[in-house]
């Protein structure tokens, strides 16, 4: 998106070549840089950030926590490949460069969710079904996804788009995923008292919501919805 991220898990080593921000504004280029190289770097980034910020109170296998670390690394996963989806085929330059910034901020989320996890000493899937973690979390789920995840049909579909049709469909499944995982982080946020937790969700909820309004203003611009 340039954009300024309301917040961050915590610090993380400075990178001559890539700066990772939870969400840009759209028109920032990463140049020459390998696409693999910044996935690996958003992980590795990701990992250091939980590694930097022990809890001295670890989370259970049941908790809140845990749940949301490991159904929002799920969530993420689908963000980072729409997003890169978006950023080698989508024919705006805005379009594209949005869908980097929401892969590389998403991956890095992941590995800090990842980290929790070992830290914790929980593995990374747990007794409970898809959002038992929250409170009527289940009675969420439409057909066994959770909030905001596109089905199977429309991942497909954005996969086999050309043109033109990448950026609208990309726009139209990342705006609904973006308001599941609003609220997949004020159901965490309602419920931890853990400080990591609540930097990492706070962090997601005011990046992705600053996120909807760039892709709303890109589907105005574009004349797709």
């Amino acid at each position: 998106m340039p954009v300024t991220t309301p917040s961050e898990e915590t610090e993380t080593p400075d990178v001559d070549e890539v700066e990772v921000t939870e969400a840009r504004q759209p028109g920032r280029r990463f140049g020459t840089v390998a696409l693999a190289l910044c996935i690996v770097l958003g992980l590795i980034l990701g990992y250091a950030a939980g590694l930097l910020t022990p809890s001295l109170r670890d989370p259970g296998n049941t908790s809140a926590e845990a749940g949301f670390a490991r159904d929002m690394k799920i969530h993420h996963a689908q963000a980072v490949e729409m997003g890169m989806i978006a950023y080698q085929r989508a024919t705006d330059p805005d379009v594209r460069s949005l869908g980097l910034d929401i892969a590389l901020a998403q991956q890095n989320q992941i590995g800090q969710m990842d980290t929790w996890l070992q830290n914790w000493g929980l593995g990374p899937t747990g007794p409970d079904p898809a959002m038992a973690w929250m409170p009527e979390g289940e009675e969420a789920l439409v057909d066994g996804r959770m909030p905001g995840m596109a089905t199977d049909a429309e991942m497909a579909q954005l996969r086999e788009a050309t043109g033109k049709d990448v950026d609208a469909i990309f726009l139209r499944l990342m705006k609904q995923h973006h308001l599941g995982g609003i609220h997949m982080a004020d159901g965490v946020l309602a419920q931890t008292d853990n400080d990591q937790v609540k930097r990492l969700a706070t962090a997601m909820k005011e990046g992705q919501q600053y996120e909807i309004t760039v892709l709303t203003d890109l589907q105005k611009r574009l004349g797709v919805s």
